[in-house]
């Protein structure tokens, strides 16, 4: 067991590292959801009011009503930069390396999984800081509340991205992919709006956002913020997970996987 913890540790640290050392990676994570905080809660005031009325029962600002999503947001851009990373060390033969090692593949995979989610919470956390210096602030114990809601929507999110990552042959049409799944995914969910504002514009949409795993995800986050249990996006969140990682374990299998499309001329 003890080289399973070190072979974590170091896939971690490893992670860490790469993050650090990529600070333009870092800054982009805080400014694309301060720029959409400030761009969306300018231009939806006026649609939605001063004031919403969320599952908690309270007024509470727009400013305030979007955060959630927008954590959610940075932890499913990082799921997806992370896959990124994956598909660049699978080109550069360092995946299938590691793949080697006699240690579980699930336990490999889980923990290049673990680890951009450690990275995530770091970015989430310091958008909330920052959130917080302008005033857009939650419950003090929240802050608490939110961190194993940031682990478990963090690990789905990631497991999507693994998912992703599984199927991509070439590192250059996984921008493409990657747009096509963090757009839809996140404009149609309640990161930005609630669903029964989805349901006055179109019933069909709102039935979309609601099997929608991202709108869980967010709504799991809102929940814990305002120290709260959202059982059913709980449920559903750890459903989605169970899925995309045990499609990734399939996909990264070398009988049916990865190690296939290595015999091809791209892989």
């Amino acid at each position: 067991m003890m080289g399973w913890f070190v072979a974590l540790r170091a896939i971690v640290v490893r992670e860490a590292m790469r993050f650090v050392n990529q600070r333009s990676r870092f800054i982009a994570a805080l400014v694309r959801p301060l720029v959409w905080l400030i761009v969306f809660a300018a231009g939806f005031r006026a649609a939605l009011g001063l004031s919403i009325i969320p599952p908690y029962q309270t007024y509470i600002t727009y400013e305030v009503y979007i955060v959630p999503g927008l954590c959610g947001m940075i932890q499913l851009f990082n799921g997806m930069q992370s896959s990124l990373s994956l598909v660049y060390d699978r080109e550069m033969g360092s995946m299938r390396l590691l793949l080697t090692s006699p240690l579980p593949r699930w336990w490999l995979l889980f923990s290049k999984l673990l680890a951009g989610v450690v990275v995530s919470i770091l970015q989430v956390y310091v958008f909330l800081a920052i959130a917080a210096a302008f005033g857009i602030t939650m419950p003090l114990m929240g802050y608490v509340y939110a961190f194993p809601a940031l682990v478990i929507s963090g690990l789905m999110l990631g497991a999507l991205g693994l998912l992703i990552s599984s199927t991509i042959r070439q590192l250059e049409n996984f921008a493409g992919v990657m747009n096509f799944v963090i757009f839809p995914m996140f404009f149609m969910s309640s990161a930005l709006y609630p669903l029964w504002r989805m349901a006055e514009s179109s019933p069909l949409l709102r039935d979309i956002c609601a099997v929608n795993p991202f709108t869980h995800a967010v709504e799991l986050i809102r929940f814990a913020l305002y120290e709260s249990l959202n059982g059913i996006a709980l449920l559903w969140v750890v459903l989605a997970f169970a899925v995309f990682m045990g499609g990734s374990l399939i996909g990264y299998d070398p009988a049916r996987g990865m190690a296939r499309r290595g015999r091809g001329p791209s892989g």
